[in-house]
């Protein structure tokens, strides 16, 4: 851990549209952590998160003492932990929480890998960072290979959600907020084909109504809009 000066409030660096910081962001919302979210630039990282974070990477929570904890699965841990007794996101028994590990894990591994790093790089990223060798030209190739690989995720996610009130179980977990948090991504550029998977729209729907879910809801990038149904409840 690493210390800065005291805020009068906590701090998350984080990049909108990054899933981990996404997460972490639905998660302090539903232990009802106010949280003042510090915008970061993964392609050109601040002076301030370097110094929080030599990797120059995001997400890093920063207690209003001054104290930071960095990467996305030690905050998560740390969050439940220390604030997570009330409504814990990480619950039930030993089996039970192994199994929110394994799903967070998958949803921040394999889903990351095939669907939402390219995705991003390509229709985000690649807009800001011009010495690509491409002149910041997305590789459709890539978006394409990445539609076709989400929608073997979205079936796994209408499966668990057929069997299961939430994804790990009958709670709501940090589970769930993974796979919101990388859909919601997905989601804001438009690349998510509800209609041909209606059980995982009712699981995201219902994630999506939780109070939780509002500070998502307002994000914008500049250049590039969400998708015109992103922000609606009933969709």
């Amino acid at each position: 851990m690493t210390k800065v000066s005291q805020f009068n409030m906590p701090r998350l660096y984080h990049f909108t549209l990054d899933p981990y910081g996404r997460r972490l962001r639905l998660a302090l919302a539903e232990y009802g952590i106010d949280v003042q979210a510090v915008d970061e630039k993964p392609w050109a990282p601040s002076a301030q998160l370097l110094q929080l974070s030599p990797t120059g990477l995001s997400p890093v929570y920063v207690e209003d003492s001054g104290t930071a904890v960095v990467s996305p699965e030690a905050i998560s841990e740390y969050l439940e932990e220390t604030v997570g007794e009330r409504h814990p996101l990480i619950p039930g028994n030993a089996l039970a929480r192994a199994e929110v590990r394994r799903l967070v894990n998958w949803f921040d591994v394999k889903f990351y890998t095939e669907v939402t790093e390219p995705i991003l790089t390509e229709k985000v990223i690649s807009r800001f960072v011009t010495n690509r060798g491409s002149s910041g030209s997305p590789n459709m190739a890539r978006v394409r290979a990445a539609r076709q690989m989400l929608g073997s995720h979205l079936d796994y996610i209408s499966a668990l959600s057929e069997e299961r009130s939430f994804l790990a179980g009958n709670d709501l977990s940090n589970a769930d907020l993974a796979a919101a948090a990388h859909i919601s991504a997905i989601d804001y550029l438009g690349d998510v084909p509800w209609a041909e998977h209606p059980v995982a729209q009712m699981w995201y729907m219902r994630i999506k109504s939780r109070p939780s879910f509002k500070v998502l809801l307002g994000d914008t990038i500049p250049g590039v809009p969400a998708s015109s149904h992103y922000s609606n409840l009933d969709f």
